[in-house]
């Protein structure tokens, strides 16, 4: 029975090969048919050979290296598992390589890269410098995402054979999915020597650089790669980032609009492009768009990073347009606010203005008040955030004040003070004022 399915297997590939090279294609050339003439005698001497006996090997390769050499890779594979199963002792050392070789070769063409990496992996058992093993165990290895192991095949790929073409480009994607940046540059550099069309390496390029810090010679590629239909969306996002980060407001604000006009781009890239220019929006007090943007997102992706947060924060900085200065305006405005602020707190007193220090975390002000009963000097830290500040902020200001000699210290925040730094003011001249608080004086201050 065996025999019998074999014998029948036989007669398929021989038909199946007498249709694709016999001489009924017409419109052939004279060598054409002179070749086509000589694969039919190597199919006659293999079907007499299987028909004696279906594993013979003399029988098998030669329809193997037909199917093989035709690129037929879903024919070749399977005779090539065939011979790879046979007995050791029927082939030799050099026909053995050649099997595993050209059925690792099939299993890649067809993503069937586990079988690849078996036969490649034995193939390169006994010949470790074959330029092809190294390559197709380096691009079965890398197809599979196990970019690590990809990496050394590919550079044993170009020991091998240094002028090959499409090698250094995956080996600078191996080195680049691996967070190898560095290492990526020279190759996407050579593979674009290469191809200079190559889109994809130019891409992988500027996201290398930038990751290595050379933000200012990757935005001149990303800036070139804005209008393209499939890297555009996300060169764009690139761009306006780096716009953003130096300042360039107006520029990112293009970037991440010409980013959204991408039909084409990626769910995921449009939000951070929509979460991004909402980011530039507030910055320039553009909160009614910002807001639009946030909104946006929430309803494709509720919990999309700290959107609902934000929506909360700038619908009441919408509402109240000297809380928008504290938090976000430049600082002149923010100090005349500031000023005005502790102005507010006053009645019937005169407030002099003895002393005002801008910092990157805080504002210090510090005020000589006078009534007609007492008088102080004071110290005003104003802090700029909506979050928790704590104990260690506290205790620092309470140096301050004894340093300078003040009589009584207001720490002033948009957001709150933790618990450890309520408890280090007790029985210290230090008075917390916290949002609720600043909200109420700022409703009634005008600028």
């Amino acid at each position: 029975m065996t025999y019998l399915i074999a014998g029948v297997v036989v007669i398929s590939l021989i038909a199946v090969l007498m249709l694709i090279f016999g001489k009924k294609g017409g419109g052939m050339s004279a060598g054409g048919s002179g070749e086509h003439k000589n694969q039919a005698q190597i199919i006659r001497l293999a079907n007499k050979k299987l028909a004696k006996d279906p594993y013979d090997p003399e029988g098998l390769f030669p329809i193997g290296d037909i199917y093989f050499s035709k690129q037929l890779w879903d024919k070749a594979f399977p005779v090539y598992m065939q011979l790879s199963k046979l007995p050791r002792e029927k082939l030799t050392e050099e026909e053995y390589f050649l099997v595993l070789l050209r059925c690792g070769i099939c299993a890649v063409h067809q993503n069937k890269f586990q079988e690849a990496v078996m036969s490649l992996s034995e193939a390169y058992k006994l010949n470790s410098r074959n330029f092809e093993v190294n390559y197709y165990l380096g691009l079965a290895c890398f197809k599979s995402q196990q970019y690590e192991k990809a990496i050394p095949c590919f550079k044993k790929a170009l020991i091998a054979k240094s002028d090959a073409e499409g090698v250094y480009f995956y080996l600078g994607q191996a080195l680049y999915f691996t967070k190898k940046y560095r290492d990526s540059l020279p190759c996407f550099k050579k593979a674009l020597d290469e191809d200079p069309s190559n889109k994809e390496a130019l891409y992988d390029m500027a996201d290398a650089m930038t990751e290595e810090g050379h933000g200012e010679k990757a935005i001149k590629v990303f800036m070139h790669l804005r209008p393209d239909p499939v890297y555009g969306s996300k060169s764009c996002l690139h761009a306006g980032v780096y716009h953003r980060k130096v300042g360039d407001s107006e520029t990112a604000i293009q970037d991440f609009e010409i980013g959204l006009k991408h039909e084409n781009a990626l769910p995921e890239i449009k939000l951070e492009i929509e979460y991004n220019l909402a980011q530039v929006y507030f910055e320039k007090n553009q909160v009614a768009k910002g807001l639009t943007l946030l909104k946006t997102i929430r309803n494709v992706n509720s919990n999309y990073k700290d959107v609902n947060a934000l929506i909360s924060r700038y619908q009441e900085l919408s509402q109240n347009s000297n809380l928008q200065i504290y938090l976000s305006a430049g600082s002149s405005d923010f100090v005349t606010l500031c000023r005005k602020f502790i102005a507010a707190r006053y009645k019937n007193a005169l407030v002099k203005i003895q002393d005002i220090n801008v910092g990157p975390v805080f504002t210090d002000i510090v005020a000589d008040v006078s009534t007609l009963k007492w008088s102080n000097v004071e110290v005003y830290r104003f802090f700029r955030t909506s979050g928790s500040t704590g104990e260690l902020y506290v205790r620092e200001f309470h140096g301050h004040i004894q340093d300078i000699k003040a009589d009584r210290g207001f720490c002033v925040s948009a957001g709150t003070f933790t618990e450890e730094g309520r408890k280090y003011t007790e029985g210290r001249p230090i008075d917390l004022i916290e949002k609720s608080e600043l909200v109420k004086v700022l409703k009634v201050i005008s600028i």
